[in-house]
């Protein structure tokens, strides 16, 4: 059985672990707070909301789709595949 001075060591060992933990956690979540309010004002700028992110990235993918497709239909693919052969 441990006597009473190292089971005081081991809470104090334990202690300065979960103090250094939580500081950690602390710093993290100190960045991760940043990080957040810099692209909140990143979407501010770009004149999105944030409960509108998901619907905007997919109006944006469409846009890109079609301007694709436009793109590819005005290549003049029948001079293009003579030249290619």
């Amino acid at each position: 059985m441990m006597n009473y001075e190292e089971e005081l060591k081991k809470l104090k060992s334990d202690i300065d672990k979960a103090n250094s933990l939580k500081n950690v956690a602390a710093a993290n979540l100190k960045v991760l707070e940043e990080q957040e309010a810099q692209l909140l004002e990143d979407l501010k700028q770009l004149g999105v909301e944030p409960e509108n992110l998901d619907s905007t990235i997919e109006k944006l993918k469409n846009e890109i789709e079609e301007m694709l497709k436009e793109a590819n239909s005005l290549m003049p693919r029948d001079i293009l595949d003579r030249v290619n052969k």
